[in-house]
């Protein structure tokens, strides 16, 4: 993976990229008889349509007489593909398909008109791993000091450990005696 996403950066991002519509175009192009049916929907989307990242998730927003949105919690992503096509690659353009464990194969939530998506796509998994800045052991607290949730020390834990340890080898060790005899 690539070095940790800048974060403020990502937050920016609100609207796809205006080479989005000229995909859209060429798109339409191919299908000539589908340009006068799809174009006004397709105009429509592209400019209604609203990106946010937060700390907490990502959202997403489209349409005019019937507005969609989806928000996704950063916990519930499951899985995250890039796609482009032939002419998305030409443009610099990509699409993140974000999947969830909510029992469909489909994309939850698919996020187009991105130049920046592999960078996008970082931040989601280190968002979605809940990776944080990477802090030494030894700066966050002494092993001998630290204090467990019942009021213990990691040395009297680790004491009942190597006590449980040595009566498990006895008993280990009784049961293959008797089926020696």
């Amino acid at each position: 993976m690539n070095p940790r996403p800048d974060e403020s950066a990502i937050f920016a991002i609100e609207r796809p990229h205006p080479s989005l519509f000229t995909y859209y175009w060429l798109s339409l192009l191919v299908f000539p008889p589908l340009l006068p049916i799809m174009i006004l929907p397709l105009y429509f989307r592209y400019h209604t349509m609203r990106y946010k990242f937060t700390a907490e998730g990502v959202s997403m927003s489209w349409g005019i007489l019937f507005r969609r949105e989806i928000i996704l919690n950063y916990a519930r992503i499951q899985d995250i593909h890039l796609r482009a096509n032939f002419v998305e690659r030409w443009l610099g353009l990509g699409k993140l398909l974000v999947q969830t464990a909510s029992g469909s194969s489909a994309a939850e939530l698919t996020i187009e008109g991105l130049k920046e998506f592999e960078a996008v796509r970082d931040f989601l998994y280190s968002k979605m791993r809940g990776v944080k800045d990477h802090v030494p052991p030894a700066a966050s607290a002494p092993a001998a000091t630290a204090t467990l949730a019942n009021g213990g020390t990691t040395d009297e834990l680790a004491a009942a450990l190597r006590e449980t340890a040595s009566a498990l080898r006895a008993v280990h060790e009784e049961l293959a005696r008797r089926r020696q005899s």
